[in-house]
C-alpha cells in the first residue's frame, strides 16, 4: 500500500512538471487524424467516419515513446477482445516482448473462467485491474494511461483500475522481457475482433 501511496506521488509530480512548468510544458498531439493511418504501421485497419476498427493484426506507431499520457475512447463488440501495447520492440507477442494492458469485454461468458490478470485493463498476466468501470457492450469507454519510469496508471471513465510499478513485476516476473523495457512502440494488438477506436492523443512527459 505504500508502495503504491509512492508511485501515485512520482506520478502526480511528473504531471504537474509537464503541465506547469513553462519550460516543460507541452500539449497532448493526436495519434490518430481520424482520415488514415499516418504515424501507424503494421496491420490494414478500417478508418470510418474518424474511427479506428481493429481488422485482426498488431498496428503499431512509426514512433517510440517512453514516458507519456495516452488517452483514448473504444467501443467493444460483444465478446469483443484487443489490447493496448505498451514499450513493444517491434517484434514478438506484445504481451511478451512488450506489454499488453487487456481491452475486453469481461462481461461476455466466454472469457468467465480467465484471471483476474486478463481482466480488461490489466497488465496481462501481470497485475490484475479493478473491475465494475466499464460502460456496457456498445457504448463508448474513455481510458487514460499514464506511464512515468516504472509507474503505470491506468483510468477507465474516470475512475483508477490499475496501479503498478513495473520494477516490483519484473522481480515477481524475471522471465517476462517485456516488463523490464522502459520504452518502446505503442501498439493495438489485434485478436479479430472489430473493436473501434478513436480520440487517440499522446502527451510526452519529462524524462526521469
Amino acid at each position: 500500500e505504500d508502495t503504491a501511496l509512492k508511485n501515485l506521488i512520482i506520478l502526480s509530480a511528473f504531471l504537474l512538471l509537464a503541465f506547469c512548468s513553462p519550460g516543460l510544458a507541452q500539449e497532448a498531439v493526436q495519434l490518430f487524424n481520424g482520415k488514415d493511418l499516418t504515424g501507424w504501421t503494421g496491420a490494414d485497419y478500417e478508418v470510418k467516419d474518424g474511427v479506428l476498427i481493429c481488422k485482426g493484426k498488431i498496428l503499431r506507431t512509426e514512433k517510440q515513446f517512453s514516458n507519456y499520457v495516452l488517452e483514448l475512447d473504444f467501443l467493444l463488440p460483444p465478446r469483443g477482445n484487443n489490447g493496448l501495447g505498451i514499450h513493444y520492440p517491434g517484434e514478438g507477442r506484445p504481451s511478451g516482448a512488450g506489454m499488453e494492458l487487456q481491452i475486453l469485454d469481461n462481461s461476455h461468458p466466454k472469457y468467465q473462467n480467465l484471471k483476474d490478470s486478463q481482466s480488461h485493463g490489466s497488465l496481462y498476466k501481470l497485475q490484475a485491474a479493478k473491475r465494475g468501470c466499464l460502460k456496457p457492450v456498445g457504448q463508448w469507454n474513455h481510458q487514460k494511461v499514464t506511464i512515468a519510469g516504472p509507474s503505470v496508471l491506468v483510468e477507465l471513465n474516470g475512475s483508477v483500475i490499475l496501479k503498478a510499478n513495473l520494477d516490483e513485476l519484473a522481480t515477481k516476473n524475471p522471465k517476462h522481457k517485456g516488463v523490464k523495457r522502459r520504452s518502446g512502440y505503442i501498439c493495438f494488438c489485434g485478436h479479430g475482433a472489430p473493436v473501434q477506436f478513436k480520440n487517440i492523443t499522446l502527451l510526452k512527459l519529462p524524462r526521469q
